[in-house]
């Protein structure tokens, strides 16, 4: 089997129709995909593919595509028939949106979903005070979209089969993995039997309870918290804002907290906190259920139940996500409790992180090593991750009498006082990770303002391109490393072997008739980049800062960019 995209079509996989009419008119929660024989099967040989993918959720998804793009050969494997049931990972931030854009998905995202910027906090049965995610203009996307996750997967699914190189193989479980160091070998399980293939690199994108794990004899380890929480998607026409509500000790469910959302097609996703001893059969049952909605929404609204869990929350993680040719992703590497919204948005950044560094090193562009600082970069953000989530569950869940007098005397204070404000913790919302000691860095020479440091995810902001027309910085920079000028004038001379070089004019510049020149239009960019006329960066591939001076020299941007691609990585 070729390890490059080759002209063969993917018979084998379930076909789909793709134009808008029909995308308007699927219904992604009884959408099912038949069972295709893959071309490997019977063969008395393994074939053999760069990739193979377990697990066709967000993360899965996300990770095929980004490989596929890259003219890889990809093999994706779910045990299932279907995309996934329930609005489940519901809030996609910001940074996720600018992932999903450089797929070519996040238009469709941000259409369906609902956008929200603004968070509220209450207190028994007032306000107390609101937040704002995304509070300056000029950004392409808001802080945050509530979309059900089968609708993010459906798109996700949509744009994975328009690629020939990406096989997606339904009802393929991976029943047995051998790891050695040459490649990894999987048994699949389908319908009508077993068939073998291998692979250079696995990624085991196959959730929480990630069966490739247990087959690595791999263990993920961390706290389980002692309390559980009824989710249930509601439909109902309501005249609430899309707005974040959350509300500590409500009378409609007294010494608990619930929290709201708004979904896409009128449901809302409510939370209940139900406590450590409540059954959680018991607590699905509809008759549990609506009493307690009924409680919050008041007797005279009408409401259909769509969708209904409980959750227990955990906070774990595996110790290494490289386990040499198996790579762990998303919730199979590590999980958070829900509130903040940093399960399926820190998976699609290990996604992110892995698409770019694995895509160098299966082209022969980068050592082995540099899939190492996948772990190194990711276990940090992980670590970030599951402090604020534990911080978050200590706090909507005190444990203590006396934990729970300090969390309702911060409460109180909160609606007057700024500093107590600060100490409300009702889930800090997912933020991109920025990673400061990441070897894949070349530390300042030069001083610099702002939060544009390397190891930082870049900031967007509004651009105008050659032909004059109003786009964003992030559609520019795209996936690859790019070395980013702010200039006075457009020169000629300035190329880069190794990157795409971008010349950013000041805003009130004349419109440059070249490719990869454009205009500050706001001046917004070089303020977010504490930028003058001759400072430099480097941007990764996954647009996060590798580097930045403040005068151009080809030299250093070289070292830099070899360092940040693995060149300078131990073999």
């Amino acid at each position: 089997m070729s390890t490059s995209t080759d002209s063969r079509t993917n018979q084998h996989r379930a076909p789909l129709v793709h134009n808008a009419a029909t995308r308007m008119q699927t219904d992604y929660q009884t959408l099912r995909f038949s069972y295709q024989r893959p071309p490997d099967f019977g063969q008395s040989s393994y074939a053999h593919y760069p990739v193979v993918v377990v697990g066709a959720g967000p993360v899965g998804l996300v990770t095929a595509i980004d490989l596929a793009r890259q003219g890889l050969q990809v093999v994706l494997l779910d045990d299932d028939d279907c995309l996934s049931g329930g609005s489940r990972a519901l809030c996609y931030a910001k940074r996720t949106l600018e992932v999903l854009d450089r797929l070519g998905c996040g238009d469709r995202v941000v259409d369906k979903g609902v956008s929200w910027n603004v968070g509220k906090v209450f207190f028994r049965d007032e306000p107390v005070y609101q937040f704002n995610l995304l509070p300056e203009e000029g950004h392409h996307r808001p802080a945050f979209v509530n979309l059900q996750q089968y609708y993010l997967e459906g798109y996700l699914h949509e744009c994975a089969s328009s690629y020939p190189n990406l096989d997606i193989r339904w009802k393929s479980k991976v029943t047995q993995l051998e790891n050695s160091d040459t490649k990894a070998n999987i048994t699949v399980t389908t319908p009508e039997g077993n068939y073998t293939l291998s692979a250079d690199y696995v990624i085991a994108a196959d959730g929480a309870r990630s069966p490739v794990r247990g087959m690595l004899n791999l263990e993920s380890k961390g706290r389980i918290f002692q309390d559980r929480f009824l989710i249930a998607d509601v439909k109902m026409k309501a005249p609430f804002p899309a707005e974040r509500w959350f509300w500590f000790d409500p009378p409609f469910h007294p010494n608990q907290s619930v929290l709201l959302h708004r979904e896409a097609d009128d449901v809302w996703r409510i939370d209940f906190q139900l406590g450590w001893d409540a059954d959680p059969e018991l607590e699905k049952t509809p008759e549990r259920v609506i009493p307690r909605v009924r409680a919050l929404l008041g007797d005279d609204v009408e409401f259909d139940l769509e969708w209904v869990s409980v959750y227990t929350f955990a906070c774990m993680r595996m110790e290494k996500f490289r386990h040499g040719r198996v790579i762990f992703a998303g919730d199979a590497a590590h999980g958070v409790s829900p509130f903040g919204a940093r399960g399926a948005n820190s998976g699609v950044q290990d996604a992110d992180n892995l698409g770019w560094k694995l895509g160098l090193v299966l082209r022969g562009e980068a050592p082995v090593s540099l899939l190492d600082t996948y772990g190194v970069e990711r276990e940090y953000a992980a670590d970030e991750n599951i402090l604020n989530s534990t911080r978050a569950t200590d706090f909507i869940t005190p444990k203590s009498a006396i934990s729970r007098v300090f969390r309702d005397a911060v409460l109180s204070l909160s609606k007057h006082h700024a500093f107590a404000q600060k100490l409300v913790n009702s889930g800090r919302l997912s933020t991109p990770s920025t990673y400061l000691n990441s070897p894949l860095n070349t530390p300042d020479l030069d001083s610099f303002a702002g939060r544009m440091c390397p190891g930082a995810p870049i900031a967007d902001a509004p651009v105008v391109t050659a032909n004059g027309e109003r786009h964003w910085f992030l559609q520019q920079v795209g996936d690859r490393f790019t070395t980013v000028l702010f200039t006075d004038a457009y020169s000629p001379a300035i190329e880069m072997p190794e990157t795409m070089v971008l010349q950013v004019l000041p805003a009130g510049a004349s419109t440059s008739p070249h490719a990869n020149v454009v205009v500050d239009v706001d001046g917004l960019l070089a303020a977010r980049f504490d930028a003058r006329p001759g400072t430099t960066y480097l941007l990764r591939p996954d647009q996060h800062v590798a580097a930045r001076w403040r005068e151009f020299d080809p030299i250093r941007v070289t070292a830099a960019w070899r360092r940040a691609s693995g060149q300078e990585l131990k073999h």
